[in-house]
């Protein structure tokens, strides 16, 4: 490792060296990164190294985020983070480092380059050729859970206007920036209405001022399975962070491997460069795992440090490895001459340094691939916001879950000013009117709204009088309006 740092820091005297820092990570890690510097370094790339160790060994020290700080200190110091594929260890209490990073450091982008090698790498769509970008901070990741009751979890999805503005305008940006023609948005917003739906919205708004880009949305389902089978009609996705975390892997898959894809992690101050799949422990020390997904990484990052020349040196080596049927036993098929280890696919590469593919279509040097600076969000406008009711939330078994015992207590203790409208059970609403078919937890959402605005003393003093009661209430949601426009999902007669 320190001969490889000590060669990387003198490679290229022809360029100011860049500060970046490393991680070798777990499992396959150490040698898909001794690969990956390997090559840089007969690249001439011209960087310093400052090496950092994060995951498994780190955990296994008591730091449950897998980090520490003077780690972190390095990360804000350089500004760049290569790292290799990292191992949470087993049981709870163990924290995703992939997510601290991205959330601690604002990395609000991700950015996947999905790219197919045909015929040199077996694949169903030699055609695919498309860049899936991904919020990266928000969502179902933002790791906010309870327990609420004894037969029911809860997981909260976050969506905030600034990073839907934020991801969005990036998007078209990128797709600017790099001559491609279409941006397509997929999200879920025909059943989650007020969340997707934002992120919807925000893409026609953005979109709109975009008119040298063709523009699409697509639910989230349909465009995967389109993805799967018609992945050349897409150009640059832009998605949401759960989608956009399965729907990469697919369309690497598609491609030919997920042991090809890197991928970026953008934010305004830091970046991260990383590659895609897991750490893969069960390989480790075998030497038979694909560097190539974390070279791609490491080529992106030389793009985002501005030496692209290096990027596209190693980028033509690497499709002319792969055109001369050098492959690791991950896309080894019919094109395939000789079937070399990790370090095998690195000499070969650096063999090849200055030539092109024949037939793929070479790199040149262009632009960064990722836009440097956070495009600018748009400025929240004033509404006004009122108080209308409320959602109290109960851990409830008795009577056999006959709804209409529940709300016969709660009728007894509602205000004239705030009543009782509707209950409902795993969302479905179970009273008034419900059916007898459907099941029912011990989790009810009891909705209380009143005629006109409310005040929170209302709230207070109906919890008070459900107190009463005996009922365990467990969580409450308060329901406002928005410029008069409901701020909360509407049940049957809402």
């Amino acid at each position: 490792m320190t001969s490889i740092t000590q060669k990387a820091d003198t490679s290229n005297p022809s360029l100011a060296r860049v500060p970046i820092t490393v991680a070798f990570g777990d499992g396959i890690g150490p040698s898909l990164m001794t690969a990956t510097l390997r090559i840089l370094e007969a690249a001439q790339a011209a960087i310093t190294l400052e090496v950092i160790e994060l995951g498994e060994s780190v955990y296994l020290n008591g730091i449950t985020s897998g980090i520490e700080q003077k780690s972190w200190d390095s990360l804000r110091r350089t500004g760049v983070l290569l790292k290799a594929p990292i191992t949470t260890p087993q049981g709870g209490g163990y924290k995703s480092l992939n997510v601290t990073l991205r959330k601690a450091l604002g990395l609000y982008a991700n950015v996947r380059p999905c790219r197919a090698y045909a015929p040199y790498v077996p694949t169903l769509h030699p055609a695919l050729d498309l860049v899936i970008i991904r919020e990266n901070e928000e969502d179902l990741y933002a790791g906010i859970e309870h327990r609420q009751t004894r037969e029911v979890v809860q997981c909260l999805k976050l969506i905030t206007r600034e990073g839907c503005e934020q991801i969005v305008r990036y998007a078209f940006e990128y797709a600017r920036q790099h001559g491609r023609r279409k941006v397509t948005a997929l999200s879920k917003d025909n059943i989650m209405k007020m969340t997707d739906g934002l992120f919807h919205r925000v893409f026609d708004e953005i979109g709109a001022q975009y008119s040298d880009l063709e523009r699409e949305h697509q639910i989230i389902d349909i465009g995967t399975a389109r993805v799967a089978t018609h992945p050349e009609r897409y150009d640059v996705i832009v998605t949401l962070n759960l989608y956009g975390d399965i729907l990469s892997d697919v369309a690497a898959e598609v491609a030919g491997s997920v042991g090809l894809a890197g991928s970026a992690n953008i934010g305004e101050k830091v970046a991260m460069f990383e590659a895609i799949h897991g750490s893969a422990p069960d390989l480790a020390e075998q030497d038979v795992a694909n560097p190539s997904g974390l070279l791609q990484a490491a080529v992106l990052m030389l793009h985002h440090i501005g030496q692209g020349e290096v990027a596209t040196r190693i980028q033509n080596a690497w499709l002319r490895t792969l055109e001369d049927g050098i492959h690791t036993a991950d896309i080894a098929g019919e094109r395939t001459r000789e079937r070399v280890g990790t370090q095998g696919f690195a000499d070969a590469v650096i063999s090849r340094l200055g030539q092109v593919p024949l037939n793929l279509p070479a790199v040149e040097n262009r632009s960064p691939q990722v836009p440097s600076a956070s495009p600018a969000v748009v400025t929240s406008f004033p509404v006004m916001k009122q108080l209308v009711g409320t959602d109290v939330f109960f851990e409830w078994s008795e009577g056999d879950r006959d709804p209409q015992v529940l709300a016969d207590t709660l009728k007894k203790v509602e205000q004239p000013d705030l009543t009782l409208r509707m209950i409902t059970n795993r969302g479905v609403m179970v009273w008034p009117d419900g059916f007898p078919e459907t099941r029912r937890a011990d989790h009810w959402r009891c909705r209380f709204l009143g005629a006109r605005p409310i005040e929170h003393l209302q709230v207070i003093e109906l919890l008070r009088r459900i107190n009463i009661t005996g009922l365990d209430f467990i969580k409450t949601e308060h329901l406002y309006t928005f410029d008069g426009a409901p701020g909360y999902s509407l049940g049957q007669g809402q």
